[in-house]
């Protein structure tokens, strides 16, 4: 659990992966063969085998905001990085590469909080003038949000569980893969938050024989929730399609199969809008055959995601029986 804390709580909007990267080497470094990173900033690491080639990926960046302007007062307007809500954002904390944190508030003649946008808002750092701000912030500098880590009943609530989630799994499945003949590469990948950037050049790189993509699905159990087939607590989620890939029918045979040989509980995934690094994967040169096992998680895109410890176990269970 420290591991997914640190994952989570660490800084990384998209384009700016630099310091979680750091961490998934520290913590991988002495489980694989190669590491590598990419001219974008991927992190490809290898587990040398005999057989076919087969990529993992799951992204390291989160959403976050970059500032735009700087007023005479000291306040910050900014645009989004990913897909950032204006009323989930309202009284948010946020934070800087530096540490710098501030809190995001909204122009008060603004009276309709169903047509709030992101040009309403701003973020206040507590500064005294623009002056004063620019000696801590300037223009172009990113963003995260900050929420705090929680795990209670065996359910994380966290901010960036999308994708630290993913990271988490794949760090822990390298940890535990001993005898494989496949050759297995896992790719953290950047700037998935933005147009699934880093998993292009990634998979164009490896070209796998088979992909497998690691991220956070949406859920419909909570009240009054839009209808979707998923809850937390009932097991990894197989990716049927989304709105960038249809699952390949081998990768979803190989998953299907390997859960029911292994009694891991599993629901299916139909997500009918977004997607995830797989996306891009499927569509690298000639093709690569792929998928997705997707965490089922709740409040996506907030500083209070929620994930279930044993959704996350069967994942990583999953991805284990995959490859042995």
């Amino acid at each position: 659990m420290k591991l997914l804390k640190e994952l989570t709580t660490c800084y990384g909007p998209s384009g700016n992966e630099t310091h979680i990267r750091e961490l998934i080497i520290k913590n991988i470094k002495e489980h694989v063969d190669e590491i590598q990173v990419d001219v974008l900033g991927n992190l490809i690491a290898r587990k040398k085998g005999t057989g076919k080639k087969m990529m993992f990926a799951a992204h390291m960046d989160e959403i976050g905001l970059i500032v735009t302007y700087i007023d005479e007062k000291g306040f910050i307007r900014f645009s989004n990085i990913g897909g950032v809500s204006p009323q989930r954002s309202l009284y948010q904390r946020v934070m800087f590469e530096n540490g710098i944190t501030g809190i995001i508030s909204y122009e008060q003649k603004h009276e309709d909080m169903q047509k709030l946008k992101l040009d309403h808002l701003y973020i206040d750092i507590g500064a005294k003038n623009k002056e004063e701000a620019e000696r801590f912030v300037k223009i172009g500098d990113a963003a995260c949000f900050k929420g705090e880590f929680i795990c209670q009943m065996n359910r994380v609530i966290s901010k960036a569980l999308d994708n630290r989630i993913g990271c988490y799994l794949l760090i822990e499945a390298i940890k535990q893969i001993k005898d494989h003949t496949l050759d297995l590469y896992f790719v953290f990948t950047v700037q998935e938050e933005i147009g699934l950037r880093g998993a292009k050049t990634s998979a164009f790189t490896v070209y796998p024989d088979y992909a497998i993509a690691v991220d956070v699905t949406l859920t419909g159990d909570t009240p009054n929730a839009p209808t979707m087939a998923i809850e937390i607590g009932k097991g990894p989620a197989i990716k049927i399609k989304d709105a960038m890939v249809i699952t390949h029918p081998i990768v979803r045979k190989m998953l299907e199969d390997t859960a029911k040989k292994h009694c891991i509980p599993y629901q299916y995934e139909v997500l009918e809008k977004g997607g995830t690094d797989v996306g891009a994967v499927h569509i690298t040169k000639g093709g690569v055959p792929s998928g997705a096992i997707s965490i089922p998680t709740r409040y996506v895109h907030s500083t209070g995601e929620v994930v279930d410890m044993q959704d996350v176990e069967n994942s990583i269970k999953l991805i284990t029986k995959i490859i042995s």
